[in-house]
């Protein structure tokens, strides 16, 4: 099984981390963002910890700053939601650069903020040293359901197919004097996605009757079985249990 390609948040490298078997990366980062999550968000400096350990993963798979940082503008949407919490909350009000927020709504931000940004950062770094279809493999080991394992492999192998079918459809409206202006064209879009949609399903049709004509039974082979040694495990587990240490520390204070 695989996705035959690697996608644009993958940072080719030959680092410590990236040579770690995917399923140890996928459980260490699971611990990680479990770990956070369960922190109290009145412990500041918990999370700034947790910070500090994920730039010192980061620099150990070489990862460059501005790389991580881009990556990290995906959260922006939670991020205009956590600036209007202290708006919109109900609760004790203080003055914050002569305004009026409430208290639960400030702490909502930062618990909105801080592990959204934990959790975003550990994704990255985690995508950043390991490909698609290690990923994947990954997933089966950790013995994830073998049907969701397959729709998420072939979600990433057809996603692309179906942009580019997007993109082809996009290049015949306009050469043919079509431009989306208002809601009056909104139908001749509605009849172009209606259009690939069919063209999808007739697509998804053709390629499992190819697959059942190679003899696929409902499972896809896998080529190279991955193995982690106790050392490796070791060497993964230590970014979530220093993190749980953190966290204990944190409830305990």
């Amino acid at each position: 099984m695989g996705a035959g390609h690697t996608h644009k948040l993958y940072r080719h490298g030959h680092s410590p981390v990236h040579a770690l078997p995917p399923h140890c990366k996928l459980a260490a980062v699971f611990g990680f963002v479990l770990v956070v999550v369960s922190t109290p968000r009145e412990a500041v400096w918990a999370f700034a910890l947790y910070a500090v350990l994920l730039a010192a993963v980061a620099a150990l798979a070489r990862i460059p700053a501005g790389f991580l940082l881009r990556r990290l503008l995906i959260e922006i949407p939670f991020v205009a939601f956590a600036v209007l919490m202290p708006f919109v909350v109900p609760g004790e009000q203080v003055r914050v650069l002569g305004l009026s927020v409430s208290v639960p709504g400030l702490w909502g931000a930062w618990n909105v903020l801080a592990k959204g940004t934990l959790g975003v950062a550990a994704s990255v770094i985690l995508a950043s040293t390991t490909e698609l279809r290690s990923l994947l493999l990954g997933l089966q080991r950790l013995k994830l359901p073998p049907m969701l394992v397959q729709i998420a492999s072939f979600m990433i192998r057809y996603g692309d197919v179906i942009t580019d079918e997007m993109r082809r459809m996009s290049i015949a409206r306009r050469s043919r004097g079509f431009e989306a202006r208002g809601i009056r064209h909104w139908g001749v879009l509605g009849k172009s996605a209606g259009a690939l949609f069919i063209r999808s399903y007739e697509r998804g049709e053709r390629v499992h009757l190819a697959m059942v004509s190679r003899g696929y039974t409902g499972t896809m082979p896998v080529i190279d079985e991955v193995t982690a040694s106790r050392a490796q495990w070791t060497y993964a587990a230590a970014l979530p249990f220093t993190a749980l240490a953190v966290c204990l520390l944190g409830w305990s204070l």
